[in-house]
């Protein structure tokens, strides 16, 4: 074996074998722009996976061909991810769950709740542009929660940078190791295929691994590339594995080193490698953070928290489904569970696990598993669900809006839907929904315009009222707080026309612009005006 072989045989490390069910579980989500191809190797994964029989172009005409995770009106339409989706599946003795998050940077406060869910990520980036300003932001968000990240470098078999190129540019704008595991042969119209410099083998463009014992010397590699390509991979590779980091496992888990596989989600080239390294090294449940301290996933007593929120994923039925990341114990079907917001127990018959939104009744689930419990508006995002223990999971983040508009109803016989749809898809988090002290009409608050259309469209398909939005004059909103509650209070009474309530009954502080808040903070020092919050339960807010 020459001496890049014996390097790359360096990296051959498997996962230990595992003694507890949550150690079985990789929970991930993916992760970036818009059109870098992150549902379309969500699809991948699922076919890889055996969830799904067929995967087509997101685009493409037909329900058969629509990627799974997109199952909303406005995505099937527009060909985006709007909303968070999960996907769990079994291979080869791991148990999957599959997070995908939209990559607009409008719908980023979804995607920042989903990333509390998950213990490791798959950052996609697109070959052709490399690393992208919602891509950036999101690891920010992975960074701060000190989460793992693999990297799928995308459409390697169209024209694209240069992979050395890419590779310095996640080590430099990230400030990231890197350390390539599976390496493009040729790209766009030269696309040959990829070299795996871990397995030593071959993937061509069409059809099965060429398995390459001697490493890059092997006489069957040369034959299947040509003399010529077979030399350039050679000088690539061996430049690839010398001139940047071996794959270190710890380093990779604390978040220090990214593994870089090249690959095509569209054309399925090396997405089964990617799935392979997330079942062998991805980390299994990792502690939670609590306000008693982080819990284990070790623990013996069950645990969890809802994350996220979603009404209507079954039309005909006007479904409530709330999604729980469990993070200790065994949990099983009609097990009796503390609602720790409300203090009353919570039995939870009809758990279902997702491909999307077709669902199955399990009738148990450890750490790491992601699932959903149906119910009529008990269960809300930030809720805690324990055995029978009074704490509560934080960390899960509410951020300021960007966008405030005043909503109009176009029909005012509709009225009870409208107000029914808003509350639903504020408790979903898609939006948030101000009531002003003085007047009726609802302001609602959003990350980026495209929120709008998507209120806008499910508010008519779900709840058959069409509404339409107008400008405020308000611009910038804050939630305030203060130390002193009867301080608070005055502040809020002289301020009447620009305090609103949000759903969780927090005052806001609404103004024109950054310039007036300046000036009203200046005037309020003992006053706090957050541009974030934790989302916690009521009673424990302090209010």
């Amino acid at each position: 074996m020459d001496s890049l072989a014996e390097e790359t045989g360096l990296l051959r490390q498997t996962a230990p074998s595992p003694q507890r069910p949550y150690e079985t579980r990789r929970t991930f989500a993916i992760i970036s722009h818009p059109d870098a191809g992150k549902t379309t190797l969500t699809e991948k994964l699922l076919l890889a996976g055996g969830a799904i029989e067929m995967a087509g172009a997101v685009r493409a005409k037909g329900n058969k061909n629509r990627a799974k995770s997109d199952w909303l009106d406005i995505e099937k339409n527009r060909g985006i991810s709007v909303t968070s989706s999960v996907m769990t599946f079994e291979k080869g003795g791991v148990n999957f769950n599959l997070l995908d998050t939209p990559g607009h940077s409008d719908f980023s406060e979804d995607t920042y709740r989903t990333l509390t869910a998950v213990d490791s990520a798959i950052m996609v980036i697109d070959a052709a542009k490399g690393i992208e300003a919602q891509t950036r932001k999101l690891f920010e968000i992975c960074r701060l929660r000190d989460i793992p990240i693999v990297t799928f470098v995308n459409k390697i078999d169209r024209e694209g940078r240069d992979p050395f190129e890419l590779l310095d540019e996640i080590e430099e704008q990230l400030a990231l190791s890197v350390a390539p595991m599976v390496w493009p042969v040729g790209q766009g119209g030269l696309f040959k295929g990829c070299y795996d410099l871990v397995a030593n083998d071959f993937l061509p463009a069409r059809g099965s691994a060429v398995p390459c014992p001697a490493g890059l010397e092997d006489p069957a590699l040369e034959t299947a590339l040509g003399a010529e390509t077979h030399a350039a991979l050679n000088d690539a590779a061996t430049l690839a594995v010398e001139g940047y980091a071996s794959f270190d496992r710890e380093a990779f888990r604390q978040g220090h080193l990214t593994p870089v596989i090249f690959g095509s989600a569209l054309e399925n080239f090396a997405v089964g490698r990617l799935m392979d390294f997330i079942a062998a090294h991805a980390p299994e449940p990792r502690p939670q953070p609590s306000d008693r301290g982080p819990v284990d996933p070790s623990e013996d007593k069950v645990s969890g928290f809802v994350f996220k929120v979603q009404a209507n994923m079954d039309p005909k039925h006007r479904d409530r489904v709330a999604f729980v990341r469990f993070c200790s114990g065994h949990f099983r079907r009609g097990m009796k569970l503390d609602h720790v917001r409300s203090g009353k127990a919570l039995a939870v018959s009809n758990p279902i696990y997702f491909v999307a939104q077709e669902r199955s009744l399990t009738e148990e689930a450890y750490a790491g598993d992601v699932i959903g419990i149906p119910n009529h508006g008990t269960l809300q995002v930030g809720d805690t669900l324990t055995e029978g223990e009074a704490f509560r999971f934080t960390g899960l983040p509410a951020f300021a809006p960007e966008v405030l508009r005043r909503v109009r109803l176009t029909d005012t016989m509709k009225m009870k839907q409208m107000r029914r749809g808003l509350e639903d898809l504020a408790q979903e988090g898609l939006v948030q929904v101000f009531r002003p002290t003085i007047g009726s009409d609802f302001i609602v608050g959003v990350v980026g315009p495209l929120q709008l259309d998507v209120l806008a469209s499910r508010i008519a398909g779900e709840y058959k009222a069409e509404v339409s939005f107008e400008p405020v004059q308000y611009n910038v909103a804050r939630w305030i707080r203060c130390e002193n509650p009867q301080l608070l209070k005055e502040f809020i009474r002289e301020n009447t026309m620009n305090v609103v309530r949000d759903r969780d009954d927090w005052p806001v502080y609404l103004c024109k612009d950054e310039w007036d808040l300046r000036y009203i903070m200046s005037r309020n020092k003992d006053i706090a005006f957050d541009a974030t919050r934790e989302i916690v339960q009521q009673g424990d807010t302090g209010k």
